[in-house]
This record gives C-alpha cells, sequence and structure tokens, in this order.
C-alpha cells in the first residue's frame, strides 16, 4: 500500500498543499503549530474517514473557511486508487473511491489498512473503558466487515433499549414482551462481537508481548486481560437478571459495551505503575502488533503513522524502533518530529530511501 500524492485544501492550518511523496519514509519537521500532525491527520482521515484528533467534523475546516478537501492518490496491488473525504458546513461529508461516493462510510474501512501512534495514544491507558473497546474494534473491524456490522447493529437496538426504559419510566409502565425482543436481538449481535473479540486477543496478545519484548530488550513482561460480563454468562441471561437494574437507571447496565482492557506491567496496571517510557513502549508495541495482525489479516502492508514518535523514549527504546521500522516487513512510514536534524540522523539509519518536508 503506497500514498504517492496527497492534496489539501482548506484542512486545518492548510489553505492548499500538494505533498508526492518517497515509496519508503517521510518526515515532516518543524516547530510546533506547523501543520505536521495535521498532514498525518488528512492520512489518517483518508483511511477511515474521519480524523484521529478531532471526531467533529466541522472543526477540521481552515478558519473562516466553509468546506474542505483531502484528496490522495495511492497504489494497491499494483492498481491506482484515488481517495477524496470531502466536507461542507451544513452538508454531510463525503467520501470517493475513483469518483464514486460511498452509500455507507463503513463500507471503505479497512480499503486503505493504516495504523497511527501518537501522542495521543496515552488516552488508551489513562481513560475510561471507552477508548480502549475503540482500539479494539478499530483493529477487528478493518479486516472482519461482519464485525463491524455487528457492531454498528448492537449499538443500534442498545441506543432503542436504552430509550424505552427511559419510556417507562417517564410514562410510569412496563412492557417485559417488548423489552425481551431487544434483548434476543442484542443477545444475537453481542454474542457474536464478544466471540471475536475473545478469538482476536488469542491471537493478538502473543504478538503484542513479542513486540514488547523487542522495544523493551526483554526486561518487562506485559498482559493484556479481557474483562467482559459475558464471561459469566450469556447475554440474554444477564439481560433478563439485570432488569429490575436498568429499570431504575433508565439505561442498559450489562453488555459488550461495557467491555474493557486491563493494561498490566509485571501484573500490575500499567497506568499505576508504568513509568513515561515503559507507558510510551507498551503504546507502541500495541500499535505495532496491530500493525502485523492487519498485516496478516488483509495481506496489505499498512501504511504506518508515527507522530512525535521520539519522545520520551531513551536511545536504546529508540534504536530498537528504528531497527523495528528498517524491518522488510514494514511498508511506508510517515514521521514528525520537531528536531530535524534528529530525526535525519535516526533516518539514515535505516539507509532507506527518504523524502523531508520542512514546515
Amino acid at each position: 500500500m503506497l500514498l504517492k500524492k496527497l492534496s489539501l485544501i482548506n484542512y486545518k492550518n492548510f489553505a492548499a498543499e500538494t505533498f508526492n511523496f518517497d515509496s519508503k519514509i517521510n518526515c515532516f519537521v518543524g516547530d510546533n503549530g506547523k501543520g505536521k500532525t495535521n498532514i498525518l491527520d488528512a492520512i489518517y482521515h483518508l483511511s477511515f474517514g474521519k480524523s484521529y484528533f478531532n471526531p467533529i467534523a466541522s472543526q477540521n475546516i481552515k478558519h473562516n473557511e466553509d468546506f474542505f478537501v483531502v484528496d490522495g492518490e495511492f497504489e494497491k496491488n499494483d492498481r491506482e486508487e484515488k481517495i477524496i473525504c470531502s466536507l461542507k458546513k451544513g452538508q454531510k461529508k463525503l467520501i470517493k473511491r475513483n469518483g464514486k461516493p460511498y452509500e455507507k462510510f463503513s463500507e471503505h474501512i479497512g480499503f486503505i489498512p493504516l495504523v497511527i501512534i501518537s501522542p495521543a495514544d496515552r488516552d488508551l491507558i489513562m481513560e475510561g473503558s471507552e477508548t480502549r473497546r475503540k482500539f479494539i474494534d478499530g483493529v477487528i473491524s478493518q479486516s472482519n466487515k461482519t464485525y463491524l456490522q455487528n457492531l454498528i447493529n448492537y449499538n443500534k437496538i442498545l441506543s432503542q433499549r436504552n430509550s424505552l426504559l427511559k419510556y417507562f419510566a417517564l410514562n410510569s409502565t412496563f412492557d417485559k414482551e417488548t423489552l425481551s425482543i431487544y434483548n434476543e436481538q442484542l443477545n444475537t449481535y453481542g454474542s457474536s462481537v464478544y466471540e471475536t473479540r475473545v478469538d482476536f486477543l488469542k491471537k493478538f496478545i502473543p504478538i503484542f508481548k513479542q513486540r514488547y519484548q523487542a522495544i523493551s530488550g526483554g526486561k518487562e513482561q506485559v498482559n493484556i486481560d479481557y474483562q467482559s460480563q459475558l464471561h459469566d454468562g450469556y447475554l440474554n441471561t444477564l439481560l433478563t437478571e439485570a432488569i429490575a437494574k436498568d429499570r431504575a437507571l433508565q439505561y442498559t447496565s450489562v453488555g459488550i459495551h461495557k467491555d474493557d482492557l486491563s493494561f498490566e506491567i509485571e501484573n500490575f496496571p500499567v497506568k499505576k505503575f508504568g513509568s513515561q517510557g515503559q507507558q510510551k513502549s507498551f503504546l507502541i508495541a500495541l500499535k505495532l502488533a496491530q500493525f502485523d495482525f492487519l498485516k496478516l489479516q488483509s495481506g496489505v502492508t499498512p501504511i504506518l503513522l508515527l507522530d512525535d514518535i521520539f519522545d520520551k523514549l531513551d536511545e536504546h527504546r529508540v534504536a530498537h524502533i528504528i531497527s523495528l521500522v528498517n524491518d522488510e516487513n514494514f511498508g511506508q512510514i510517515f514521521v514528525s518530529d520537531t528536531h530535524a536534524e534528529r530525526t535525519e540522523n535516526v533516518i539514515k539509519e535505516t539507509h532507506q530511501s527518504y523524502q523531508l518536508f520542512k514546515l
């Protein structure tokens, strides 16, 4: 998978800009606020149809403008592919592949396999369970359309069930039969999502551990523990048992939307007991494992975005990351950094072709 050319119009701080890329390593260097991360985010936008850093689409439009366009020319399996993502204020976002708009954005997910590693990933450790669910869902969805559709259906039914619970409370009524219909649907979609998550983590965790060992030099033991209420029984049973609680809360208290991942180092939470370097190594290992998994599942080498990757890492860990990136298993890589000289010195060690963009 190669991104050959990127054109931006009114995207964040860029009025109009075009970049032609090297097939291996591309580096964006410059002071903070120059737009290095915005370029990486534009590339992410072409893969996922949304920003990695700002979920409010209209806020990605340049100030005092009323639209943005992100245009990418890719090469995938020896074919030219043109992806355009655009938004005009007051209208729906558009994603086009070779001039043809997608009816559903979900149809595009996975077509441009991509992994981003960013300081914003720290939210995976520091924030709540929703952030970690989004991570696992994002990895699986890029290579499993059925999973993505089951997840969409589950969330739709969940919203309807929650609305029904609120209706019951407001109107001092209760309809067990109607609720049981929602329970059955949640059970169908939720059980499938749960089983897919279990199967995914069986494959993913060993890959992650290998990546962490390589980055840390084998000094620390890490693990990911999958926490789910469905470990204890069928979802339909759990929903039935929780009816009284759900009526009081006016929302659904059990299900796969409550799943979480526990990130551990030496059997302790990495959030509380991991140093900044260990936490960053943990996150980088997570993302490199995501890269490995996507490549294995799709047969296509994902694009890798490294945003401010060298910050808060000692030289030993940086050297390990560069040796990993220098592996022939990696394809096209995009790097952002504030120190041009540091970046160029590190990249030269890979003996790969590269291009440096000074912003």
